[in-house]
């Protein structure tokens, strides 16, 4: 999930990309948060990928474990993400949860045919999976009285920036579309702000704009909800030398997909003017792209196994449209206004984002060469402070800015990680008890709004692998916490932050056969 710091920049969003270097690195650090993935057995071992193998997982994790394959097989993974939020704002708290089904994994394993002994290639399989690498979905509500202010004083602070007159700021509106330019021109339309008369023309009006109802308080209502996620199909080939050393590589075609729509609401106590009026914003972004990886997995004895993969960056081309606007239900019947709702216009922006290297190492041991179990720990490089943005939609000189100003708020703000994990697997006949666990380090180099943003998380599960088939199931619990900032203002004690405390479970169920 996005930090919410970005998701405010893009909220009060008003222009065009450029200069908003902020959000974009933020957009790079939410599409490339990989948690845990992969199949059910894999995400109850608590994410280890580096030096396990024979596991469909292992097409996008390490490639090289495909080599273990001695017969094909194919599963699917049917998974339920449960994500509960507690929002405190202004001293109020209020709790809410959302529920998604999907599909986390599905692959296809063909393994070739053994070799004659007297060849060190031993044996080749081909490796073809979907799997959902970053979930998208999330659902939060916040609610509080403010005494202090109200979002329309964001439109005011605007508005008097500019410092245009009432006509100036009409001339911003389409009749014929409904559409203004900024938020400030829809909110001058709905009379929500308003210009004060020119002492030498009494018919112009301009800065100072002030609102009606300055001083009553408001009811503040936010609700956000956002779906999608970050999904991909990998190919991967992988060898087996000497029963010794497997090797293999995959290349990774991904598609993005994230929605959000946020509606921030005021309901005016003992308003004389308004009831109430909303903000409602909606941004839709699509994207596709590419990446390649490699690994290795090596033997030195029959109980110890050691692995190392790497990852290029995936190379994203992407589409985003942004839309906002403002609706208001009047109170004072005679307030000339002949609608409910103003747009403002939309802004589409086309952008490639690259996202971070990532590097793993680790290793599996045994226990009784296999047969009661084994135990496997990983380490994994991820280079957040390499991710990039770049455009071709404006001049060279512009491009050029844009490019430069994301990439040095991107190396302000996030710092390369080691994320670690662990797990063991038990085995009792046909029965595999699992666990695992994993640390995922804060990447931001500042602690934001005094949250600490690492994360543990824990896993566990149960399978049953026979001759002909395998089931496998997972439950992963994590906590997180977060900060999002309705609107801002010059002065900071005349605003509020909704502190985000979120618990996300994931359950997985993983159905496979082999032939």
């Amino acid at each position: 999930m996005k930090n919410s710091i970005f998701l405010v920049g893009l909220l009060l969003y008003a222009g065009n990309a450029l200069g908003q270097a902020d959000i974009y690195a933020g957009d790079a650090f939410r599409y490339s948060e990989i948690t845990q993935t992969g199949t059910a057995r894999m995400r109850a071992l608590g994410g280890n990928h580096a030096s396990l193998g024979g596991d469909a997982s292992s097409v996008f994790g390490n490639p090289a474990g495909l080599g273990f394959y001695n017969r094909s097989e194919i599963s699917l993974s049917p998974s339920i993400n449960i994500t509960s939020a507690q929002a405190t704002y202004i001293g109020n708290q209020r709790s809410n949860s959302i529920t998604k089904p999907g599909i986390s994994q599905f692959g296809l394993i063909l393994a070739g045919n053994k070799q004659n002994e007297n060849r060190r290639w031993r044996r080749t399989a081909l490796g073809i999976t979907y799997s959902r690498q970053v979930n998208l979905a999330n659902n939060f509500q916040f609610q509080a009285r403010n005494n202090r202010s109200s979002i329309v004083d964001t439109y005011i602070v605007d508005a008097n920036d500019r410092n245009l007159t009432g006509a100036q700021i009409d001339a911003d509106y389409n009749t014929s579309t409904n559409e203004a330019r900024y938020l400030a021109a829809a909110a001058y339309q709905l009379f929500l702000i308003n210009g004060t008369a020119s002492s030498t023309n009494p018919n112009q009006t301009g800065p100072p704009y002030f609102r009606y109802d300055a001083s009553a308080p408001t009811d503040q209502l936010n609700t956000f909800e956002s779906s999608g996620g970050h999904s991909q199909w990998t190919i991967a080939y992988a060898g087996n030398l000497d029963d010794k050393l497997y090797l293999g590589a995959s290349l990774g075609i991904s598609r993005l997909r994230y929605d959000f729509e946020n509606v921030f609401r005021e309901t005016v106590v003992g308003g004389a003017v308004f009831n109430n009026y909303s903000q409602i914003d909606n941004l839709t972004v699509t994207g596709n792209g590419i990446n390649f990886s490699f690994g290795l997995i090596y033997k030195p004895d029959r109980n110890l196994q050691i692995g190392a993969s790497l990852a290029t960056p995936n190379f994203t081309s992407i589409k985003e449209s942004f839309e906002q606007s403002i609706r208001v239900d009047a109170k004072d019947p005679s307030l000339p206004i002949n609608r409910n709702e103003v747009f403002v216009e939309p802004i589409n922006f086309e952008y490639n984002l690259t996202t971070p290297f990532r590097a793993s190492g680790g290793l599996t041991y045994f226990l009784g060469s296999g047969k009661i179990g084994f135990i496997t720990a990983t380490a994994d490089y991820v280079g957040y402070g390499g991710m990039r943005a770049t455009t071709k939609v404006y001049d060279t000189q512009d491009n050029t800015a844009f490019k430069n100003d994301v990439k040095t708020e991107v190396m302000n703000t996030y710092k390369n990680v080691v994320n670690l994990r662990a797990g063991a697997e038990i085995r009792a006949g046909l029965l595999r008890v699992r666990g695992g666990v994993a640390y995922l380090p804060d990447a931001y180099k500042q602690q934001l709004n005094n949250i600490d943003r690492s994360r543990v998380l824990v896993s566990g599960g149960l399978g049953i692998r026979t001759d002909r088939f395998f089931v496998d199931a997972s439950g992963t619990y994590t906590t997180a916490k977060s900060a999002y900032t309705p609107y801002t203002l010059p002065n900071t004690a005349d605003y509020a932050s909704a502190q985000i405390d979120s618990k996300m479970t994931n359950i997985t169920l993983t159905l496979g056969a082999f032939f």
